[in-house]
């Protein structure tokens, strides 16, 4: 460090003092780092917001004083969420000498969540949701009726704009809280515009969990207002028919257990389908534990356990067989698992797994009591679950030393890829990118176009296995699939470990055709039924081509629909006669070109592959990849109006 530069250090220390720390008061802190309560501020956060309020109307159900919550969208994309719970208390807050509404809208940490004695079981954003949604809205008012009244309270930006005021007379019957809020365009820069679709999915969702709950959604916002309507007597139960109703089930209705130990609930649902991949999700609190947790750990090992003692004990199971794995037993298991626990504990403020040990104690002991004694009262369907479990657990067996082969014995050594995989040099998975190409006149190009240093290309020759309707013995016979297991190194399925990935970029890239997409669409079946972290992490990408190019002279520009190309040639003089290259397939597209338009960082174009709804993403996945054709052959006439014909 030179003279000038200690001489400057100096002088800033000097400068530090009182009059640098800055206090923020109110909601200030949370306008000044939104992210830090919201996770984001782009359309996920935009959402969560809805969830805040939302939560609160749930919480008053869980605690028995509500059955229905609507929420509206608004025609200027306002939202309003009423439900006919008890209402928030109105009465004066000693603690802040302030009406417990005001309370609520104005200051973090206060509700009725900690145990205060107005909920035995919530979720919500540790209990900070109103506040935080009101800080982050230029406009929020509230309705509360109770006690006979109608009171009435306005924010803007977290500060009150009214007071708290009566507006209207109530019937001693008549209860709940109506907030309308506009989230703050200052702070949600990227979009305010609600989706519709990802607001009914949770919806829907917390119907399912919540059984007896009425829950609508309207969007008011189309010329014609459209309103969907959620119960469910039956709850989770009719969650697992929902998850399955593209597959073909092993018997009629979802096993079903419910029960309670030490102030913590526990429900089960589960069916078995003939599919080779499994689907298990679990909530607390209906939070969607993504991650799993204590509860998740105890269902799975009171399912391996009591299935195994009754192969035994019904000689199934030899005496000199092994064990089924967890992985055998849950080969086609749908199960939705959801506790209602009173103190919950969370890693991290995502809440995507839980931590409490007395959850894995309760799930394992109440789901172990009453499957035994289900799989005892139901022979038959007992023996269809063991022989799932046993025909799986031979598959593993054959596919074991396949499974040996797809590990590299060290480092980026390939030796089953002999002049296949076109590997990068840098050994960092942060900067390193696979890109999986179509055909090998188009991995060809990618081979010489690329960026030695970073990306790495993996051409596939035709259409690789549907894994949907294969069994993993099959899948490591297909020699695509081996390929793609080794290069990036992590496993897959039950032995997947993500910190193993070779590569952080995963780029699927194919030709812009009928073929084309069935390629991509078979790729994302296979990441996301064998690979699903890299799904997870964001790790996988779609290359977005050109369908064609324009030159005129100097002029040139790469266009990616014919509206588009439309346009540019109406802007284009006729003379000279603008050159039109229409790129029908990757392969028609030497190093250069290819480089330019799909590869360089720089000017490419990727769409990340996000799993924001792991239900409807298996439902998908299931009726496009599975063997019923109806459902399959209904989503394509329903959406045929959204597929553009690349081969004009």
């Amino acid at each position: 460090m030179t003279e000038n530069e200690k001489e400057t250090k100096l002088e800033e220390a000097r400068e530090y003092d009182a009059s640098q720390i800055q206090v923020l008061e109110g909601l200030e802190a949370v306008r000044k780092r939104p992210g830090m309560y919201i996770g984001t501020t782009s359309s996920q956060g935009l959402h969560h917001l809805v969830w805040e309020i939302v939560d609160n109307g749930i919480d008053e159900a869980l605690a028995g004083f509500a059955n229905e919550i609507h929420v509206t969208v608004e025609k200027d994309n306002s939202v309003t969420v009423t439900d006919n719970g008890r209402g928030i208390p109105v009465d004066i807050q000693k603690k802040t000498g302030k009406p417990a509404l005001e309370t609520v809208y104005t200051i973090l940490h206060a509700g009725g969540k900690f145990g205060g004695g107005g909920y035995k079981v919530s979720g919500g954003l540790h209990g900070v949701g109103a506040s935080v949604v009101n800080a982050l809205s230029s406009e929020l008012d509230v309705k509360v009726t109770r006690n006979g009244h109608v009171y009435y309270m306005d924010f803007s930006r977290g500060k009150v704009k009214t007071p708290m005021k009566v507006i209207g007379e109530a019937g001693d019957d008549q209860h709940g809280t109506a907030v309308h809020f506009t989230p703050d365009p200052d702070i949600f820069r990227e979009t305010t515009t609600y989706d519709i679709n990802v607001l009914t999915t949770r919806i829907r969702e917390l119907a399912f969990l919540n059984k007896g709950l009425r829950i609508t959604i309207r969007d008011n916002r189309p010329e014609e207002p459209t309103e969907s309507d959620f119960l469910y007597e039956g709850g989770i139960r009719h969650y697992v028919e929902y998850l399955d109703k593209n597959k073909n089930v092993l018997f009629p209705e979802p096993i079903y257990v419910e029960g309670a130990q030490k102030g913590i609930t526990v429900e089960v649902a589960l069916q078995y389908t003939d599919d080779y991949h499994s689907n298990l999700m679990t909530f607390t609190n209906n939070i969607h534990t993504y991650e799993g947790g204590t509860h998740e750990e105890g269902f799975k090992r009171a399912l391996t356990r009591v299935i195994n003692d009754y192969a035994r004990k019904n000689n199934l199971l030899k005496d000199n067989d092994a064990n089924l794995s967890g992985e055998d037993v849950r080969e086609g298991m749908t199960a939705v698992v959801s506790v209602k626990h009173p103190d919950p504990q969370f890693e991290g403020q995502t809440k995507t797994k839980l931590g409490n040990s007395d959850a894995r104690v309760a799930v394992d002991r109440l789901f172990s009591e009453h499957f035994n004694k289900y799989l005892l009262e139901n022979p038959s369907i007992a023996r269809k679950v063991v022989d799932k479990g046993m025909l799986a657990s031979k598959a593993r067996v054959a596919a074991k030393r396949a499974r040996e082969v797809t590990r590299k014995k060290s480092g980026l050594e390939i030796s089953n890829l002999p002049g296949k995989l076109a590997d990068n040099t840098s050994k960092d998975p942060e900067i390193s990118e696979l890109f999986i190409v179509e055909g090998d006149s188009a991995g060809g190009s990618a081979k010489q176009g690329r960026s030695r240093l970073t990306q790495a290309i993996l051409p596939i020759r035709g259409k690789i296995l549907n894994v949907e309707k294969a069994s993993i013995d099959k899948i490591l016979a297909n020699e695509e699939i081996r390929s793609l297991f080794t290069a990036m190194g992590t496993g897959f399925g039950g032995d997947f470990d993500l910190s193993k990935a070779n590569y952080h970029k995963l780029i699927i890239m194919t030709d812009a055709d009928v073929d084309g997409a069935h390629i991509r669409t078979l790729l994302l079946t296979l990441f996301y039924r064998y690979m699903r972290p890299l799904v997870d992490a964001g790790f996988v990408y779609i290359a977005q081509p050109p369908l064609y190019q324009v030159r005129q002279g100097k002029f040139k520009r790469y266009i990616d629909s014919d509206e588009e190309l439309t346009e540019v040639l109406g802007q284009l003089s006729p003379s000279p006669k603008p050159v039109v290259q229409r790129y029908k397939g990757l392969g028609e597209m030497d190093a250069e070109q290819l480089w330019e338009t799909t590869m360089d960082p720089d000017k490419r174009r990727l769409l990340r592959v996000r799993d924001e709804d792991a239900a409807d993403a298996d439902g998908v996945f299931s009726m496009l990849m599975g063997d019923q054709v109806k459902p399959r052959r209904e989503f394509i006439e329903d959406n045929a109006k959204f597929v553009q014909d690349l081969d004009v």
